[in-house]
């Protein structure tokens, strides 16, 4: 290819990204399907101007390259350590029952054995980046669902690594599965024992080299070397270039430099990695999934039951509530984008037959697309077991007491809050709508009650006319306004205090009529403040004497100085 042809698709391949993608983002469609429409704009299977696929795939692997370093980043022991139930139990079992399942339906339809193994692996993978961005939009990420649902999308990452390294290895073995798996996991422990000897005796002490060096050019240039050097090295020794990414940024992850390596690879991560989906998109024909829509619909949906019905299974043996599985099933029904990156791998190395792979594409966009739909789907059905089962968690025989608080919301702040005022021996009830966070505190003899604050007859039985002030501490701006005008409604006079995320927040919270209203923001300056203070040599009786005088301008009605 000349050098003005070389230019041209590059220029269109960055106008695709530029135009395309945040079109789609702003109906709410991931990045990833973003970059797989650029692709297929640009495929020789639509009208209009036409990218060299070959030209652009080897730089397009390097995508895959630094995705894989940045999950390696992203485990470090610790966080294995503690989320280890959920990640090797509940991940595992996902995994492994859901990949034997669509393996069983893919021989069935006549793929054999080990060719069924791989794809149903592939398929029994969520998208981790289309999870995470709706757990996060709404504020679920800590949530007990999101943290079931992230440790199991843990437990897929690592699982992507030995799919990687089995697919060449089956390919040179005639697809003899048993001698490829075998000779990978030998080539595999070889290979990561000897790069964490090496990285545990040099990676450490060259960082610090290159740190105390102040150039932020060669510590960007030495981490593209690392992710290069292991896995070229990993490559030479037949196994993945992934696996080894995958290793170079195990050996970062407990390291003090793991954070500023991140940022540092981000641009390259995510330029790379969308020109990897955008060289999907060219890859895929168009018209024959047309074709084949009707398969691909089923399929699809067949893939979505199995996948929600053994992640809702293995939740209920693991003793899951109901409303959790229910979210979980749902949110991880989708296969994930790793498996544009198997499938495209086994057509490259004829593992898989090109008609077949295009429709396994498919079905993995499509899957990805309905995403928000299903959370939607989980998070109604959740709600309504949620309701179901928690009628016996409801305040009964509480309605008569009096001089207690009501704790609107049991999440941090509420647990803190109840602390507090179980020391000074003052009376509580809190109010929380998730049955889980309910059921552990009921477990431990706190008074914890499922309901929603915001309902005059949930207020009614918790004795709101005989309480001495409510604490509302959900961060729901739409809900902590619901809850003032219940209270105020029940008892005009009820002091209220408020948990508010910002000053447009708070403002807003004091025009409905809440007595005071506590921004997180402006207390997490005067806990820096305090340290800032006594550093400076102030002593504690002054620091609390300033910081006392503040709260009291300011929630007062004065000005602060």
């Amino acid at each position: 290819m000349t050098e003005a042809g070389l230019l041209f698709d590059v220029i269109f391949l960055l106008l695709a990204a530029v135009v395309v993608v945040p079109v789609l983002q702003r109906f709410g469609i991931p990045s990833v399907l973003g970059y797989l429409a650029a692709g297929i704009v640009l495929g020789p299977y639509t009208p209009g101007p036409v990218v060299d696929l070959e030209t652009t795939r080897p730089l397009a692997e390097f995508g895959v390259v630094f995705l894989l370093f940045a999950i390696g980043l992203e485990l470090p022991l610790s966080r294995l350590r503690t989320m280890r139930r959920y990640i090797f139990g509940l991940g595992l079992l996902q995994v492994a029952v859901t990949a034997l399942v669509l393996a069983g339906l893919g021989h069935l339809v006549g793929l054999a054995i080990p060719l069924a193994l791989v794809v149903g692996t592939t398929l029994a993978l969520s998208s981790t980046a289309t999870v995470l961005a709706l757990l996060v939009e709404r504020n679920e990420a800590l949530s007990q669902h999101g943290r079931i649902s992230v440790s199991v999308l843990i437990f897929q990452d690592l699982a992507v690594i030995p799919i990687l390294t089995l697919l060449p290895l089956m390919a040179a073995s005639g697809h003899d599965i048993l001698p490829a798996l075998g000779l990978a996991a030998g080539k595999a422990v070889l290979a990561v024992l000897a790069i964490f000897v090496v990285g545990h005796l040099f990676l450490r002490p060259i960082y610090a080299f290159i740190a105390a060096s102040r150039s932020p050019e060669v510590f960007t240039a030495a981490t593209l070397l690392l992710v290069l050097a292991v896995a070229w090295a990993t490559s030479e020794a037949g196994m993945s270039m992934a696996l080894g990414a995958f290793l170079a940024g195990l050996m970062l992850a407990d390291s003090p430099y793991r954070h500023q390596v991140e940022s540092d690879i981000e641009p390259f991560r995510g330029l790379l990695l969308g020109l990897f989906f955008m060289t999907v998109g060219m890859s895929i024909n168009l018209p024959l999934v047309a074709s084949r829509g009707g398969d691909v619909l089923g399929l699809t949906l067949a893939v979505l039951a199995v996948k929600t019905l053994v992640i809702l299974g293995l939740c209920r043996i693991l003793k899951i509530a109901w409303p959790q599985g229910l979210q979980v099933g749902f949110l991880l029904a989708q296969t994930g984008e790793f498996a544009f990156v198997v499938f495209e791998r086994a057509i490259g190395l004829r593992l898989l037959d090109a008609r077949t792979g295009q429709i396994l594409l498919a079905v993995t966009a499509l899957s990805m697309v309905l995403t928000p739909v299903l959370a939607v789907m989980g998070r109604t059905l959740s709600r309504r077991f949620a309701r179901h089962e928690s009628e016996d968690l409801a305040p009964s025989g509480v309605g008569h007491l009096t001089n207690h608080v009501i704790i609107a919301g049991y999440g941090r702040m509420g647990r803190a809050i109840a602390r507090l005022l179980k020391r000074h021996d003052i009376a509580f009830i809190a109010l929380d709508q998730d049955a889980d966070r309910v059921i552990q505190a009921r477990r431990q003899g706190l008074p914890v009650y499922f309901g929603d604050a915001s309902k005059p007859g949930v207020l009614r039985s918790v004795g709101i006319g005989g309480a001495r002030a409510v604490v509302v501490t959900v961060g729901a701006l739409r809900q902590s306004e619901r809850t003032i005008a219940a209270v105020r409604h029940a008892v005009p006079g009820m002091p209220v205090i408020v948990r508010a995320k910002d000053r447009i927040h708070e403002d807003h919270l004091n025009k409905i009529g809440a007595t005071a209203v506590i921004p997180e923001t402006v207390e997490a300056s005067l806990q820096m403040a305090r340290q800032v203070l006594r550093s400076a040599g102030i002593g504690d009786e002054d620091v609390e004497s300033s910081l006392d005088a503040y709260r009291s301008t300011r929630y007062g009605g004065g000005k602060p100085d």
